[in-house]
Protein backbone atom coordinates (compact mmCIF):
# COMPACT_ATOMS: atom_id res chain seq x y z
CA UNK A 1 0.00 0.00 0.00
CA UNK A 2 1.28 2.93 -0.85
CA UNK A 3 1.25 6.34 1.58
CA UNK A 4 0.35 9.36 -1.19
CA UNK A 5 -2.80 7.16 -2.42
CA UNK A 6 -4.46 7.72 0.49
CA UNK A 7 -5.54 10.80 3.16
CA UNK A 8 -3.15 12.05 5.49
CA UNK A 9 -4.56 12.88 8.75
CA UNK A 10 -3.35 16.71 9.18
CA UNK A 11 -1.29 17.83 11.92
CA UNK A 12 -3.93 18.85 14.69
CA UNK A 13 -2.89 20.01 17.66
CA UNK A 14 -5.06 18.15 20.80
CA UNK A 15 -4.77 21.48 22.93
CA UNK A 16 -7.01 24.31 21.64
CA UNK A 17 -5.77 27.42 23.44
CA UNK A 18 -3.40 27.10 26.43
CA UNK A 19 -3.93 30.08 28.91
CA UNK A 20 -1.08 29.89 31.50
CA UNK A 21 -1.46 26.12 33.63
CA UNK A 22 -4.95 26.10 32.17
CA UNK A 23 -5.37 24.17 28.77
CA UNK A 24 -8.53 23.84 26.60
CA UNK A 25 -8.15 20.49 24.68
CA UNK A 26 -10.27 19.13 22.06
CA UNK A 27 -11.26 15.82 24.19
CA UNK A 28 -12.64 17.21 27.12
CA UNK A 29 -14.30 20.02 24.29
CA UNK A 30 -15.86 17.23 23.62
CA UNK A 31 -17.00 16.43 26.55
CA UNK A 32 -18.43 19.27 27.05
CA UNK A 33 -20.27 19.44 24.06
CA UNK A 34 -21.74 16.32 24.83
CA UNK A 35 -23.14 17.20 28.17
CA UNK A 36 -24.42 20.70 27.18
CA UNK A 37 -26.33 18.61 24.54
CA UNK A 38 -28.11 16.35 27.01
CA UNK A 39 -29.05 18.95 29.77
CA UNK A 40 -30.77 20.43 26.62
CA UNK A 41 -32.42 16.92 25.28
CA UNK A 42 -33.30 16.53 28.58
CA UNK A 43 -35.08 19.69 29.53
CA UNK A 44 -36.63 19.35 26.21
CA UNK A 45 -38.24 16.09 27.65
CA UNK A 46 -38.74 16.97 30.96
CA UNK A 47 -42.89 17.68 30.20
CA UNK A 48 -42.90 14.38 29.49
CA UNK A 49 -42.39 13.50 33.46
CA UNK A 50 -43.27 14.93 37.00
CA UNK A 51 -39.83 15.59 37.92
CA UNK A 52 -39.03 19.04 38.88
CA UNK A 53 -35.75 20.62 36.87
CA UNK A 54 -33.89 20.56 40.48
CA UNK A 55 -34.63 16.86 40.27
CA UNK A 56 -33.76 17.09 36.55
CA UNK A 57 -30.75 19.08 37.22
CA UNK A 58 -29.40 16.91 40.88
CA UNK A 59 -30.07 13.53 38.06
CA UNK A 60 -27.60 14.60 35.47
CA UNK A 61 -24.87 16.48 37.54
CA UNK A 62 -24.56 13.09 39.38
CA UNK A 63 -25.12 11.33 35.91
CA UNK A 64 -21.79 13.22 34.62
CA UNK A 65 -19.56 12.18 37.84
CA UNK A 66 -20.80 8.63 36.93
CA UNK A 67 -19.35 8.99 33.71
CA UNK A 68 -16.31 10.59 34.47
CA UNK A 69 -15.37 8.47 37.82
CA UNK A 70 -16.66 5.36 35.81
CA UNK A 71 -15.11 5.70 32.97
CA UNK A 72 -11.65 6.55 34.28
CA UNK A 73 -12.32 3.24 36.39
CA UNK A 74 -13.15 0.71 33.98
CA UNK A 75 -10.67 1.67 31.49
CA UNK A 76 -7.48 1.44 34.57
CA UNK A 77 -9.30 -2.15 35.25
CA UNK A 78 -10.68 -3.18 32.00
CA UNK A 79 -7.59 -2.02 29.52
CA UNK A 80 -5.11 -1.02 31.62
CA UNK A 81 -5.00 -3.39 34.85
CA UNK A 82 -1.50 -4.42 34.54
CA UNK A 83 -0.36 -0.38 35.03
CA UNK A 84 -2.71 -0.59 38.07
CA UNK A 85 -1.00 -3.04 39.43
CA UNK A 86 2.12 -1.94 39.16
CA UNK A 87 1.39 1.58 40.11
CA UNK A 88 -2.12 1.84 41.90
CA UNK A 89 -2.04 5.70 41.52
CA UNK A 90 -2.17 5.36 37.80
CA UNK A 91 -5.82 5.10 38.31
CA UNK A 92 -5.59 8.95 39.64
CA UNK A 93 -3.41 9.99 36.21
CA UNK A 94 -6.08 11.00 34.09
CA UNK A 95 -3.89 13.73 32.30
CA UNK A 96 -2.20 10.67 30.96
CA UNK A 97 -5.81 10.21 29.21
CA UNK A 98 -7.64 7.04 28.71
CA UNK A 99 -11.68 6.53 29.57
CA UNK A 100 -13.97 3.05 28.95
CA UNK A 101 -17.34 3.52 27.75
CA UNK A 102 -18.29 0.22 29.62
CA UNK A 103 -16.65 1.67 32.61
CA UNK A 104 -18.57 5.08 32.47
CA UNK A 105 -22.06 3.12 31.74
CA UNK A 106 -21.55 2.05 34.97
CA UNK A 107 -20.66 4.84 36.79
CA UNK A 108 -24.07 6.48 35.59
CA UNK A 109 -26.11 3.25 36.21
CA UNK A 110 -24.93 3.89 39.92
CA UNK A 111 -25.38 7.34 39.91
CA UNK A 112 -29.46 6.50 38.66
CA UNK A 113 -29.89 3.62 40.60
CA UNK A 114 -29.27 6.19 43.23
CA UNK A 115 -31.22 9.00 42.31
CA UNK A 116 -34.11 6.70 41.13
CA UNK A 117 -35.14 6.85 44.91
CA UNK A 118 -34.81 10.38 45.55
CA UNK A 119 -36.78 10.88 42.95
CA UNK A 120 -39.79 8.52 44.13
CA UNK A 121 -38.63 6.38 40.54
CA UNK A 122 -37.50 3.26 39.54
CA UNK A 123 -34.50 2.77 38.09
CA UNK A 124 -35.56 1.67 34.81
CA UNK A 125 -38.12 4.61 34.62
CA UNK A 126 -34.83 7.25 35.30
CA UNK A 127 -33.13 4.31 32.71
CA UNK A 128 -35.68 5.61 29.74
CA UNK A 129 -35.33 8.88 30.42
CA UNK A 130 -31.75 9.22 30.26
CA UNK A 131 -30.92 6.58 27.72
CA UNK A 132 -31.42 8.76 24.53
CA UNK A 133 -29.77 11.53 25.90
CA UNK A 134 -26.56 9.18 25.88
CA UNK A 135 -25.80 8.70 22.05
CA UNK A 136 -24.81 12.62 21.55
CA UNK A 137 -22.13 12.36 24.03
CA UNK A 138 -20.45 9.04 22.52
CA UNK A 139 -20.54 10.58 19.25
CA UNK A 140 -18.76 13.67 20.31
CA UNK A 141 -16.52 11.59 22.50
CA UNK A 142 -15.65 9.75 19.02
CA UNK A 143 -14.96 12.97 17.25
CA UNK A 144 -12.52 13.89 20.02
CA UNK A 145 -10.84 10.52 19.59
CA UNK A 146 -10.78 11.41 15.89
CA UNK A 147 -9.30 15.00 16.39
CA UNK A 148 -6.69 13.40 19.10
CA UNK A 149 -5.57 10.78 15.92
CA UNK A 150 -6.12 7.90 18.74
CA UNK A 151 -8.19 4.43 18.61
CA UNK A 152 -7.90 4.21 15.20
CA UNK A 153 -8.90 1.50 13.11
CA UNK A 154 -7.21 -1.46 11.14
CA UNK A 155 -4.81 -1.34 8.12
CA UNK A 156 -7.03 -1.56 4.85
CA UNK A 157 -7.27 -0.05 1.48
CA UNK A 158 -10.57 1.30 0.95
CA UNK A 159 -10.25 4.69 -0.76
CA UNK A 160 -11.50 6.55 2.31
CA UNK A 161 -8.42 5.14 4.56
CA UNK A 162 -6.11 7.33 6.69
CA UNK A 163 -2.68 7.53 7.39
CA UNK A 164 -2.70 8.78 11.39
CA UNK A 165 0.79 10.08 13.01
CA UNK A 166 1.96 7.60 15.59
CA UNK A 167 0.29 5.02 13.64
CA UNK A 168 2.93 4.21 10.98
CA UNK A 169 2.72 4.99 7.54
CA UNK A 170 0.14 2.42 6.69
CA UNK A 171 -3.35 3.72 5.59
CA UNK A 172 -6.29 2.71 8.17
CA UNK A 173 -9.79 2.22 8.76
CA UNK A 174 -11.26 5.92 10.00
CA UNK A 175 -12.96 3.30 12.98
CA UNK A 176 -13.73 6.81 14.92
CA UNK A 177 -15.85 8.41 12.39
CA UNK A 178 -17.44 4.84 11.92
CA UNK A 179 -18.88 4.51 15.91
CA UNK A 180 -19.63 8.23 15.82
CA UNK A 181 -21.91 7.13 12.70
CA UNK A 182 -23.56 4.43 14.50
CA UNK A 183 -23.52 5.19 18.25
CA UNK A 184 -23.38 8.70 17.96
CA UNK A 185 -25.87 9.71 15.31
CA UNK A 186 -27.90 6.92 14.94
CA UNK A 187 -28.33 5.63 17.76
CA UNK A 188 -29.79 8.42 19.02
CA UNK A 189 -32.40 8.94 15.82
CA UNK A 190 -33.16 5.63 16.45
CA UNK A 191 -33.89 5.81 20.31
CA UNK A 192 -35.26 9.42 20.03
CA UNK A 193 -37.94 8.17 17.54
CA UNK A 194 -38.14 5.52 19.61
CA UNK A 195 -39.17 7.36 22.90
CA UNK A 196 -40.94 9.53 21.46
CA UNK A 197 -44.29 7.42 21.77
CA UNK A 198 -44.89 5.82 25.48
CA UNK A 199 -43.01 2.81 25.63
CA UNK A 200 -43.13 0.11 28.04
CA UNK A 201 -41.04 1.05 30.83
CA UNK A 202 -37.46 -0.87 30.37
CA UNK A 203 -37.90 -0.97 26.87
CA UNK A 204 -36.07 2.39 26.12
CA UNK A 205 -33.26 1.27 28.62
CA UNK A 206 -32.94 -2.28 26.56
CA UNK A 207 -32.85 -0.65 22.84
CA UNK A 208 -29.97 1.20 24.27
CA UNK A 209 -27.98 -1.61 25.59
CA UNK A 210 -28.72 -3.81 22.74
CA UNK A 211 -27.94 -1.27 19.90
CA UNK A 212 -24.79 0.28 21.67
CA UNK A 213 -23.45 -3.36 21.80
CA UNK A 214 -24.48 -3.69 17.99
CA UNK A 215 -22.68 -1.25 16.70
CA UNK A 216 -19.96 -1.30 19.16
CA UNK A 217 -19.11 -5.13 18.28
CA UNK A 218 -19.78 -4.25 14.72
CA UNK A 219 -17.08 -1.61 14.56
CA UNK A 220 -14.53 -3.51 16.77
CA UNK A 221 -13.55 -5.70 13.64
CA UNK A 222 -12.26 -2.57 12.16
CA UNK A 223 -11.07 -0.62 15.05
CA UNK A 224 -7.34 -1.70 16.00
CA UNK A 225 -7.41 -3.52 19.19
CA UNK A 226 -5.67 -2.09 21.95
CA UNK A 227 -1.56 -3.14 21.73
CA UNK A 228 -1.45 -5.32 24.58
CA UNK A 229 -4.48 -7.17 24.65
CA UNK A 230 -5.03 -7.73 21.18
CA UNK A 231 -7.43 -9.86 19.98
CA UNK A 232 -8.58 -13.20 21.75
CA UNK A 233 -7.27 -16.89 20.71
CA UNK A 234 -11.25 -17.30 20.14
CA UNK A 235 -11.24 -14.23 17.58
CA UNK A 236 -13.15 -11.18 19.64
CA UNK A 237 -11.65 -8.33 21.07
CA UNK A 238 -11.99 -6.99 24.48
CA UNK A 239 -14.68 -4.26 23.75
CA UNK A 240 -16.68 -6.91 22.08
CA UNK A 241 -16.47 -8.94 25.15
CA UNK A 242 -17.83 -6.29 26.98
CA UNK A 243 -20.80 -5.83 24.48
CA UNK A 244 -22.13 -9.04 24.70
CA UNK A 245 -23.31 -8.92 27.78
CA UNK A 246 -24.82 -5.17 27.00
CA UNK A 247 -26.73 -6.89 23.87
CA UNK A 248 -27.95 -9.71 25.87
CA UNK A 249 -29.38 -7.70 28.67
CA UNK A 250 -30.99 -5.65 26.22
CA UNK A 251 -32.97 -8.39 24.46
CA UNK A 252 -34.41 -9.28 27.79
CA UNK A 253 -34.96 -5.88 29.23
CA UNK A 254 -37.22 -5.55 25.83
CA UNK A 255 -39.23 -8.95 26.00
CA UNK A 256 -39.53 -8.16 29.50
CA UNK A 257 -41.05 -4.95 28.97
CA UNK A 258 -43.35 -6.11 26.60
CA UNK A 259 -44.25 -9.49 29.01
CA UNK A 260 -45.32 -7.27 31.45
CA UNK A 261 -47.34 -4.82 29.64
CA UNK A 262 -49.03 -7.83 27.86
CA UNK A 263 -49.97 -8.98 30.93
CA UNK A 264 -51.27 -5.78 33.04
CA UNK A 265 -53.47 -5.26 29.79
CA UNK A 266 -54.73 -8.92 30.17
CA UNK A 267 -55.55 -8.55 33.59
CA UNK A 268 -57.18 -5.27 32.89
CA UNK A 269 -59.70 -6.75 30.13
CA UNK A 270 -60.43 -8.95 32.62
CA UNK A 271 -61.50 -6.29 34.92
CA UNK A 272 -63.58 -4.34 33.04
Amino acid sequence: MVESSFLVFPNIDPIIVSLGPLKVRWYGLMYLVGFVAAYLLAHKRLEQTSWSKEQLGDLLFWSFVGVIIGGRVGYVLFYQFDLFVADPLYLFKIWTGGMSFHGGLLGVLTAMYWRAKKMNATFLQVGDFVAPLVPIGLGAGRIGNFLNAELWGRPTDVPWAIVFPNAGNVPRHPSQLYEFALEGVLLFVILWLYSAKPRPVGAVSGLFLLGYGVFRFIVEFFREPDAHLGVYSFGLTQGQLLSLPMIVLGIWFIVRAYQKESKTAVKAGKKS
